[in-house]
């Protein structure tokens, strides 16, 4: 029998089924074979955030579906993305103590990460889209408040009806958009959505891939509320995070710089929402170069500045197209005066010692 040295060795002689997410800047499959490469540390973690491994993981009894428990995972990283292996082997040696080879059995009645560092509870909103995945995993029915979700879509009732729609419902809906129609009733409905159920949608849609006719319509919806006056920040970050996934690029960055040219632009909420959920879009010189000017102006500060480019900077494949942006020749006075800012807080010395 191989030696257990990761998680994953652990988990495959459990004799249970697993499945890892990331749970970082959104919920999102991540595979055992990434994650396994990550553990031996051949690979830096894909997408970290706040610099470190965000992983959900679902474990079950591949003969009771039922039988199944959730673990939230945050894992330190080093300065290269690499797993900091002394945390996962603390996490490994207190699993083995607590359940040995019965980890089904045992985890349920003494929990191996209570009072952890390690664990964490993610908000609701990615709670609720976790659930709405492991539910079709395991093949679960969707929960109670699906069906009100898709009755409120329908419109029968009017639109205003939205006060007692649950978060659940909503991921459930947005994870079976292949399923009843789901899709075609969404999209019929986006339009006429008041501000608050639309927002609430957006959030759950950030964690899938969109289906064409769904991100031509919430990116019409999108232009729509940005020429409205009176249009809230949280609304138009909202829908950028919900389009997030489109697989239309041009779609996708038609919404970011017209978001990076409005009266949004220094917004740091909507300059978040692309930096945590449009990172890729960056690598277009066009969309990053709009995007590191409306940070230098950012409504926060030179302390947001540096905290969001120093995101940017840790995730793998970033560091080439900001940096590029960053000493772009053609770059305003006030990117030049937070870019010195930025390398004066790194350069800083160390006072504390």
């Amino acid at each position: 029998m191989q030696p257990i040295q990761t998680l994953t060795d652990f988990l495959n002689a459990s004799d249970v089924s697993y499945r890892f997410f990331d749970m970082g800047r959104r919920v999102s499959k991540l595979s055992s074979d990434t994650f396994s490469s990550f553990e031996q540390a051949h690979i830096p973690y894909p997408q970290p955030y706040l610099k470190q491994a965000w992983i959900g993981l679902l474990l079950w009894n591949p003969k009771q579906p039922d039988s199944h428990i959730i673990w939230f995972l945050r894992l330190p990283l080093d300065e290269q993305g690499l797993l900091v292996r002394a945390s996962r082997d603390e996490f490994l040696d207190r699993l083995a103590r607590c359940v040995g080879d019965q980890l089904l059995e045992k985890a349920a009645e003494q929990d191996p990460l209570k009072d952890n560092p390690l664990a964490f509870t993610p908000d609701q909103n990615k709670m609720a889209a976790f659930h709405a995945n492991a539910g079709l995993i395991l093949r679960q029915p969707a929960s109670a408040f699906y069906q009100p979700t898709r009755d409120y879509l329908s419109g029968l009732r009017g639109y205003d009806a939205w006060e007692a729609l649950g978060i659940q419902g909503i991921a459930d809906l947005c994870s079976r958009l292949d399923q009843n129609s789901n899709e075609a009733v969404l999209v019929h409905a986006i339009d006429k959505l008041p501000l608050q159920p639309l927002e609430a949608f957006a959030a759950q849609l950030e964690h899938h891939e969109l289906p064409h006719l769904l991100s031509q319509q919430l990116s019409r919806r999108f232009h729509r509320e940005l020429e409205t006056n009176g249009c809230e920040a949280k609304v138009i970050a909202a829908l950028l995070r919900g389009l997030s996934q489109s697989h239309s690029d041009q779609l996708r960055h038609n919404a970011l710089i017209a978001a990076l040219a409005s009266n949004f632009r220094g917004d740091v909420e909507v300059l978040v929402s692309i930096a945590g959920r449009c990172w890729q879009d960056l690598h277009s010189p066009e969309v990053c170069d709009a995007f590191l000017e409306a940070l230098s102006h950012n409504d926060a500060g030179q302390p947001a500045f540096n905290q969001i480019i120093s995101e940017l900077l840790f995730i793998p494949g970033m560091r080439d197209p900001i940096m590029t942006g960053l000493r772009n020749p053609q770059r305003s006075d006030a990117l030049a005066l937070a870019l010195g800012g930025f390398f004066g807080q790194i350069h800083k010395p160390d006072r504390s010692q």
